[in-house]
Formats: C-alpha cells, structure tokens, sequence
C-alpha cells in the first residue's frame, strides 16, 4: 500500500485515546476510541468493535457500577466531501463540537493520487461528550477515508456500506462541489439533504447557483446554502423597517433595490455575488414579484449586474453594483430600498458590521430614527446545527432558492 503510506497527511492525525475511567468535562468533546482500516469491510468491522468494546459502565464513589457512556445515539449519517485533507481537519472540529447535540456517524472523504492504483486508507474514531455532570456521555462516530486512485472515482461505493440505515443522510461541501459529475450525482441518489457555501465558489458563482437550483428536479434533496443562512440578520433588519404602519405601505411601492457589495476589480465575474443574489432572491420571493429580465452583467467595468422585477404593475430595476474594498469579494457592504407612495418618497439604506447590522431611512427627505440590531455573524459551527435543527421547516430557503434559479437562468 504504498500509495496510502505517502497519503498519510491527508487523514486525521493519530490521537491518544482517553481512558473511560478519566474524567470527562461537561461540554468538552474527548476521544474514547481510534483505530485504522484499510477497507470498506475493515471500516464497518471497526465501527461495530466501539460498541462491543467500550463498557458502558464506570465505577461509581462507592464501588457499584454507574453508567457513565451511552450507547451510540446518532441522529443522522453525516458525509462530508473535504477535497483536501487540511478541510477534513476542520470540518471534523466543527462537527466534534456538535457531538453532545447532534451526534452523528460522519464520514470526512478525501481523494487523492488520481492517476494512481487503487486505495483506502480510514481512521475510525468515536468522540464523546458529557452534557452535564449527572448525566451519561452521548457519543458519535467520525470517520476518515481518504481514497486514492480509482477509489476516489466512486465515493458512493465507498460512502453507502457505511451509512446508518434509516438515518437521514446529510452530504455537505466545505469547498465548490461539481453538480454536474458522476461522483456527485451518485452521492446525491442516497442524499436527503446537501449543504454548501455558494459564497466561496469559483468566478461570480452563478453558474454554480444555476447548476444547485436544478438539483430538485432531478433529486428528492433539500438544499441548504451557509452563504443564505448568513444573511438573517440582514433579513430581521430590513424586515423591521416596515413594522412602522406609516411606513408598511411602502414596501409595495417600491421602485428600485441596489445591492452594493465588495470587489478589488471592476471587471464583472472577478467577485463572487452568490450573497448579493440571494438578497434579491429574498426580496422578490416575500413580495411575490416575478422576474421580467434575468440577471445580465454589464457592459463596462464598475458596471455589475441588472436584474428587472415585477411587482403588481410596477416594473423594478434591480442593480448589484460593485464598489472597491478591503472586505472580502462579494461580500455583501448595503443594500439600498427606494418607494415613491402618494408623491411621498422613502429610502432605506441597511449596512453591516461585525457585531451588527444599522438601518437608515429617509422619508421626504426627513432622517428616520436609525436602528442597530446586534447579531454578530454566525460561524460555521452554529450554521451546520441550525441546518439540522431546521431540517424539512426551512421554507424561506426553498423559497429563495428557487427564486435565485429564475434570476440566474440564462
């Protein structure tokens, strides 16, 4: 196996395994298992010794038997498709984090050596974690399969012997999955749910929004994209400009929206606008408007993208405008409302920070008390459990994402 032999930075690093008699800390993950397997077959056969093996009791202050680890108690099969082994690492943090709440047998893959013989190389472990000090620590199962060579082509092989039956099964993409190949397409046959960040993909992202939007029509999937989930304060904050009664009428008279977002160059593709997109999405999707011209890059540099919405009679132009900053390409710096009502004219300007999103509004002119709404941005770790929490509730993504497929339909 020397192809597995030089692949060994690619998988988890070997940890030492901490006693079951060694305290544990309420809340803190800690490894009660490891071991290495070079098949399918060897994988599941460790997956069955952590059960057999580790004694589901202790010995309590006065020498009687108290039962300290729970028997496994996953809730779904999580896979994730790391592409590189460094993103395998993270991830697999991030889901160790989640083993008191959400414990799950996740699969991390990797592939590498394209071009090489076959070969598998796994680490099995299970991570546990004490919810309080009277209660019995709850376990998971993480795995991870690097697999090389022709291995590599066909995940699904590899992936399905492993999957706990009658769990769902959740498949997500740290990095910028291809929907359009064979490896994909066969990971989502088993998928009851994928989840992505369409805000790290390549060019400006919209041929990968095009290509997700899609995946309904050909898979019983739900999709949930981290770049959407991030955008709730957003949501909250432009939404809470109209909880004013003299100001509710408004949103139905709108006659512009301009999204304006970070980019280095003012050539149209060099930023990723998957998170200016959505907040369009977002908008026409809540007011029921319909898309008369889809979006179209402009013509010239600085020009970014235009999009023409329908609502009622009233035709809205919709620009994404890109202006140059030091925040990260595409992120998204305002979004800017504009509605004419009875010859009275309101306009919203809504922007983000770190720890916050402010709200300012003009009605004829006149300054609207500004609002602050403090909601830090969200880590990954906290998308990924509101992702399961909403599992099948999530209607605003639907919603939105199949407004985004209409928007960027070519």
């Amino acid at each position: 196996m020397e192809g597995a032999a030089s692949m060994e930075g690619a998988v988890a690093p070997p940890l030492s395994v901490t006693p079951l008699t060694a305290p544990a800390t309420p809340g803190r993950p800690v490894l009660r298992w490891a071991s290495r397997a070079r098949t399918v077959d060897g994988v599941a056969a460790e997956l069955g010794k952590i059960w057999s093996s580790i004694s589901l009791t202790t010995p309590g202050e006065h020498g009687d038997p108290e039962r300290r680890v729970a028997a496994r108690s996953s809730v779904m099969n999580l896979v994730v498709v790391a592409g590189r082994g460094e993103m395998g690492e993270r991830t697999a943090a991030i889901v160790e984090g989640l083993t008191g709440r959400h414990p799950s047998r996740t699969l991390i893959v990797s592939t590498a050596d394209p071009d090489g013989p076959a070969w598998l190389d796994a680490q099995v472990q299970a991570h546990c974690m004490l919810p309080s000090p009277t209660a019995p620590e709850t376990c998971s199962e993480l795995v991870y399969l690097t697999a090389g060579g022709e291995s590599g082509q066909h995940l699904a092989a590899i992936v399905a012997p492993l999957l706990i039956h009658d769990l769902p099964v959740t498949v997500w993409w740290p990095g910028e999955p291809h929907f359009e190949s064979r490896a994909v397409s066969e990971l989502l046959t088993m998928a009851d749910r994928i989840l992505v960040d369409g805000s790290g993909w390549s060019g400006d992202g919209l041929a990968g929004l095009h290509a997700m939007a899609d995946l309904p029509k050909r898979f019983d999937v739900e999709i949930a994209d981290f770049a959407l989930l991030r955008q709730a304060r957003w949501r909250e904050a432009i939404a809470s400009t109209f909880d004013r009664p003299n100001l509710l009428p408004f949103l139905y008279y709108l006659d512009r929206i301009d999204v304006r977002y970070a980019a280095s160059d003012g050539t149209p593709g060099m930023a990723n606008v998957v998170r200016p997109m959505y907040h369009v999405a977002w908008l026409a999707s809540r007011l029921g408007m319909s898309v008369v011209s889809p979006v179209r890059a402009g013509a010239e540099a600085w020009s970014g993208y235009d999009v023409v919405l329908q609502l009622g009679r009233r035709k809205v132009p919709v620009t994404l405008c890109p202006v140059e900053s030091t925040a990260p390409r595409g992120t998204t710096l305002a979004v800017g409302l504009h509605a004419v009502r009875n010859r009275s004219e309101l306009a919203v300007d809504v922007t983000a920070y770190a720890d916050g999103v402010v709200v300012r509004a003009t009605l004829d002119g006149q300054a609207i008390p500004e609002r602050l709404f403090l909601a830090p941005r969200r880590r990954e770790a906290e998308l990924l459990a509101e992702t399961i929490d909403a599992a099948g509730r999530d209607a605003i993504s639907k919603d939105v994402l199949a407004m985004a497929a209409v928007l960027v339909e070519k």
